[in-house]
């Protein structure tokens, strides 16, 4: 199927293409289709429901400038906070054309760190996007093609209960673990897509244990719940850095589920890293939560 979209105003068609075309490059390659400029016209070519996809997004994003203004009737705090966060908008759209921008000030510099950087640490409260984000921009690199693969893993450590024996192969043992990680990933690409990355390894999940040995080359590599880390696992981790690889680290070091004797290797990590310029450590607060707002509240309950 092929669909010309005409766009009127030559203003929103560089908006559209983006500088050097990037724009309908990476949506070209996200979704499987053939997309090119014919004057004031966008050409888009491929399977139906695509194609309606890609038109989609493009009304979207000729339409967004209206949503992303701040208005004039906001304090000049508020104002500037908004303009700000613009300078940074959306970076991914999920196969259902939902936008993923950064929803508050840490998260922008999050996200900006996550790109320009090759480790990067996020430490805060739950709720506040270090998992998610790390991920989208894990997808956005791989889709660009700037890395071959992602991996993450996690500590595989019971969080204050006894499970007891789980039944399954190693795949079903580990589900309860994961997750979390795949919510991410379908929300962002979709169950199809997700299952072929996973089936060729492309998307690769694994428990921090069995990253021994490996060295990693041009993966994006996400240890999350890396508060449940020990400091020899997160030493064991950080070393598996190969050529063309970055490092997302993610936790909060006030849900530890390690033994009382053993120390967490994100906070002895945060202690020792930090003089290193090159690695890069965001703090996350209760402020930056973009759950159910009562989980703020809770936040600053036990903080208290």
């Amino acid at each position: 199927m092929q669909k010309i979209i005409q766009v009127n105003d030559f203003e929103n068609l560089i908006k559209v293409l983006g500088p050097k075309d990037e724009n309908i490059k990476k949506l070209a390659k996200q979704y499987d289709v053939k997309i090119w400029e014919r004057g004031n016209k966008i050409v888009v070519e491929g399977k139906a429901a695509e194609v309606h996809l890609i038109e989609k997004i493009i009304h979207n994003i000729l339409t967004s400038e209206a949503t992303t203004r701040p208005s004039m009737q906001n304090s000049n705090k508020e104002s500037m906070t908004a303009a700000n966060l613009s300078k940074f908008s959306a970076f991914f759209t999920t196969y259902k054309l939902k936008q993923v921008a950064p929803r508050t000030i840490n998260q922008k510099k999050y996200v900006e760190n996550l790109m320009k950087n090759d480790i990067v640490f996020a430490i805060g409260p739950a709720g506040t996007g270090k998992t998610f984000l790390a991920v989208a921009v894990a997808v956005s690199k791989l889709l660009d093609g700037k890395v071959d693969r992602i991996i993450l893993t996690r500590p595989v450590i019971e969080a204050g209960e006894k499970l007891g024996f789980l039944p399954g192969d190693l795949n079903e043992k580990l589900n309860p673990y994961i997750r979390p990680l795949e919510d991410a990933f379908i929300f962002l690409i979709g169950p199809e897509k997700y299952n072929y990355y996973r089936e060729t390894k492309m998307i690769e999940i694994v428990p921090l244990a069995y990253m021994r040995g490996r060295t990693l080359n041009n993966a994006y590599i996400i240890l999350d719940e890396a508060q449940n880390s020990t400091n020899a696992q997160m030493f064991m981790f950080l070393t598996r850095m190969g050529e063309n690889a970055q490092i997302a680290v993610t936790g909060d070091v006030t849900q530890t589920d390690l033994v009382h004797s053993e120390e967490s290797g994100l906070r002895k990590a945060a202690k020792i890293l930090s003089r290193i310029k090159a690695i890069k450590f965001v703090q996350f607060t209760g402020k930056d939560v973009v759950r159910h707002f009562l989980v703020k509240k809770i936040i600053e309950a036990y903080g208290a």
